[in-house]
């Protein structure tokens, strides 16, 4: 039935490019330097009558009347209106950038960069180039193009994929969402599984490197990943999506939109539904995304927004990882094996899956006090849900005699459970359990700008969190047994005999709440941009545990541990002339460092670790930039660090066998530096042609010694940390790439697409390093990517025809290395990178 879909949807695809169009209005949108505007809105003024700009800013609209005007706007961006007629149909507009209109479009508390402006390393992405980019890879994946960004599917399950920033994981990149913080407030990590449903209703993404541009109380070290969603900027219309791909993937969706109706009100909806069976074997996924905002210009001054984002899914996962000559021993050959998944009664089933719903509520509210001062507050609340599969046992599942044929066969679940069933009261030796993570996070965002003269700019907030988090294991399958036994001899208040949905092992409950304040001035004098902030927060840490106290149901509650932590930042950009401009920054802040095993001493502890530390930061940034008509071109040279950076230590707990004990270890020094290059050049109106280099010298700065203590607080362990002058691992320190980009008809683009990656290093828990030698340094790789679009009519309907191809030569390279502590190749355990892929889609606008 599938193959018969997919066969129905490909010929729709060839019989309507065969469609012939109408007569239109055609055109072009640029910025100051004649670079196209991809997702630019026109419309006929006086009517709902509009469209996009594609990705080279190209634009076909029918018009009702010979003659008229056209509104052309977008984000960042003055208005401008355009006269056509019937002799004068084929327009070419260009918008200025206008810096206060960002604060006022983008309603949050979070700014984009504006170009020859704010003097950071920026990267800005549009919702046209979004489209016909991504296809079935992941929403981080369409950065790897930008310098100082290394992406990865890891262990190749739906929503796992990562991305680092300058050497520093998601942990330490701040990602927003119409500025509303997504870091996970206890470990500052980035589940991009919850946010599937952005690419359907991305207006615009920006990656500001290092310093950034963000005004938020906590600042971040690596970088800042702005997403603006659609809000008032949205046309009246819709579409309607259609996808699929390599290995199953399935994906419909539809957005509706009211564009901005005379009472104020504008309304966009998305839905999509997403499924597949995975690239890599055993990993299925299914997905439902959605998208809500409702938008009400009250009147010239006021003005709310209303957003629900969220997407429930589940997809399979791989965790247990091989080593090089294990993988090319597999029939798979390496990039498709996974060995954590086989049949039960004859349907697949995983030892790991990831379930989780964490659905985004946000109200905007803007407020023109006066044509010099402006108030804009975002209040919004997460309530996150789910978890994932662990197993427990004596190990059969990865045992090997315990799969349905050799060793990179599936797992024979039935065996497991006929097995259990025999042991009868002597209960399941192996079993199903869920490490579930819930939270309710609630925050409110409130920045005013004024001008305090012509030149002058203030802007000031107050940035507010709290955050609980539950995490606990529980059991959920017996697979045919009558119980389990509980592992844990310390959960005196917990069942001996373990029924399904009975908790053990972890029963925590952490608190975080957050309070600050920022400001900024900011100086602008012709060519000259200046601008100097500062920020001061409090971080609050509190923990409950439920286990081990069956005299308190409520838990046993920690001591609060409050970080201060403050930070600086300063700026300039000048405008040499109209092509040339260079900038500069320095930076130093102190954050809190991570709840997850920093603030106490092991991840169920609710004992304080005394000697935790604030991470202190140091960064400095300059760079040059220059604009003409044909090209553009970016360099910067940045210096980053990091003093005192928490790092966790795990040895194995000797009164429960397979079970760590987790402590925190300051004092560890890093250093980050490099060179990135960034161009686009124009050859002609129908070939472009854009490229990147980033190189990085990441390193550690310094050695470290610690304690590790059980959970009464007894000494396990000392541990000395040998790592100055030690390669950061787990990133690509060199990247390149090119790509081009040509206008083979009018409405017909094709674009290629060249990515390196070398200086990677296998990533190894620093904690463990004594023999002062760098991990196994992985092989470089190289990839290519093919795609295209295609414009036509159905009718009275605008038509995109879309198809990517990635790693068009299926290379086999490695994109994840585990170090074992030998630091060579045969003891290294990898995850390859996913191989050739394709996707089609086919997008119908009404």
């Amino acid at each position: 039935m599938k193959n018969f879909k997919n066969l129905l949807f490909v010929a729709l695809f060839f019989i309507t490019a065969t469609v012939l169009g109408q007569t239109k209005i055609t055109g072009t949108i640029v910025d100051e330097t004649n670079q196209p505007l991809p997702g630019a809105s026109v419309l006929v003024k006086g009517t709902t009558n509009g469209t996009s700009t594609d990705f080279n800013g190209k634009f076909t609209l029918e018009a009702k009347s010979n003659s008229g005007v056209v509104i052309v706007s977008f984000i960042g961006y003055k208005s401008k209106e355009a006269i056509f007629s019937s002799s004068k149909n084929n327009l070419t507009v260009q918008l200025l950038e206008d810096a206060g209109s960002l604060d006022e479009i983008v309603v949050t508390a979070t700014s984009f960069a504006i170009d020859r402006k704010t003097p950071v390393a920026v990267s800005t992405i549009r919702a046209a180039e979004i489209e016909a980019r991504l296809g079935t890879q992941e929403f981080p994946e369409i950065l790897k193009s930008t310098p100082g960004v290394y992406a990865t599917k890891t262990g190749g399950g739906y929503g796992d994929s990562r991305i680092n920033l300058r050497g520093f994981s998601s942990e330490n990149v701040a990602v927003m969402i119409n500025g509303v913080p997504v870091n996970d407030m206890e470990n500052g990590a980035v589940y991009w599984s919850n946010w599937a449903g952005l690419s359907d209703v991305t207006s615009a993404m920006q990656v500001q490197r290092g310093l950034g541009a963000s005004k938020v109380a906590v600042p971040s070290i690596g970088g800042t990943i702005n997403i603006i969603s659609k809000s008032t900027d949205a046309l009246k219309g819709g579409n309607i999506k259609m996808s699929t791909g390599n290995n199953g993937y399935q994906k419909y969706s539809m957005t509706l939109s009211t564009g901005l109706m005379d009472n104020g009100l504008a309304i966009t909806a998305s839905a999509a539904k997403i499924s597949g069976d995975g690239y890599v074997d055993g990993l299925q996924f299914d997905g439902v995304n959605y998208f809500l905002n409702v938008s009400k210009i009250l009147n010239d001054d006021h003005k709310l927004s209303f957003n629900v984002i969220g997407s429930q899914q589940t997809h399979g996962q791989r965790y247990n990882t091989r080593t090089i000559a294990e993988n090319r021993a597999t029939e798979q050959g390496g990039k498709r094996f996974n060995p954590d998944w086989g049949y039960r009664n004859g349907k697949v089933e995983n030892i790991s899956y990831n379930y989780y719903h964490k659905p985004q509520i946000s109200l905007n509210y803007d407020w023109t006090i006066s044509d010099k001062t402006f108030l804009t507050t975002v209040a919004y609340a997460s309530f996150g849900t789910g978890g994932g599969r662990r197993t427990q046992g004596s190990g059969k599942f990865t045992n090997n005699d315990y799969r349905l044929g050799d060793v990179d066969q599936p797992i024979n679940f039935d065996r497991i459970v006929q097995e259990n069933k025999d042991n009868g009261a002597m209960g399941s030796t192996d079993v199903f359990a869920a490490s579930n993570n819930d939270h309710n996070w609630y925050g409110i965002l409130s920045t005013l700008k004024t001008d305090l003269s012509d030149n002058l700019i203030l802007t000031a907030g107050l940035d507010g969190r709290y955050y609980i988090g539950k995490h606990y294991y529980e059991i959920t399958d017996l697979l045919g047994g009558q119980y389990y036994l509980n592992p844990n001899t310390n959960d005196n208040n917990f069942n001996e005999a373990l029924q399904v949905g009975d908790r053990f092992n972890r029963d925590y409950e952490g608190r975080v709440l957050r309070y600050g304040t920022f400001a900024q001035l900011e100086y602008s004098q012709d060519d000259l941009s200046v601008f100097l902030s500062s920020s001061i927060s409090n971080t609050r840490y509190g923990r409950s545990s439920f286990l081990d106290d069956s005299s308190n149901p409520n838990g046993t509650v920690s001591e609060n541990a409050n970080f201060l932590g403050f930070g600086t930042k300063g700026g300039a950009n000048y405008n040499l002339d109209e092509e040339n401009n260079v900038f500069a920054n320095i930076c130093y802040f102190s954050k809190a460092p991570f709840l997850t095993g920093n603030v106490f001493l092991n991840k169920e502890s609710v004992e304080l670790n005394d000697e935790a530390l604030n991470e202190k930061v140091f960064s400095a940034e300059i760079g040059y930039g220059y604009r003409s008509e044909k090209f553009n071109a970016n360099v910067n040279v940045y210096r980053t660090s990091w003093l005192d950076k928490s790092v966790t230590a795990r040895v194995l707990d000797p009164d429960n066998q397979g079970q760590f004990l987790e402590a925190n270890l300051a004092g560890l020094d890093a250093l980050h530096q490099g060179v990135e290059l960034d161009f686009v050049y124009k050859i002609n109106d129908r070939l472009k042609v854009n490229g990147m280099v980033s190189l990085g010298d990441w390193t550690w700065q310094s050695d470290v010694e610690g304690q590790i203590f059980d959970q009464s607080n007894t000494l396990i362990r000392e541990v000395v940390v040998n790592a100055d002058g030690l390669k950061v691992n787990d990133a690509a320190q060199t990247t390149y790439a090119l790509g081009l980009n040509y206008k083979a008809l009018d409405r017909t683009n094709l674009f290629l697409d060249y990515n390196y990656a070398g200086d990677i290093y296998s990533k190894f828990d620093i904690t463990r390093s004594t023999d002062r030698e760098n991990t196994w340094k992985m092989p470089a790789y190289h990839l290519i990517d093919f795609g295209f679009t295609h414009g036509f009519t159905i009718g009275d309907f605008e038509t995109t025809l879309s198809g990517k191809l990635n790693n068009i030569f299926d290379v086999e390279y490695i994109s994840d290395a585990f170090d074992d502590g030998t630091h060579t190749a045969s003891g290294a355990n990898v995850y390859y990178g996913t191989g050739r892929t394709f996707s089609l889609g086919l997008k119908v606008n009404f």
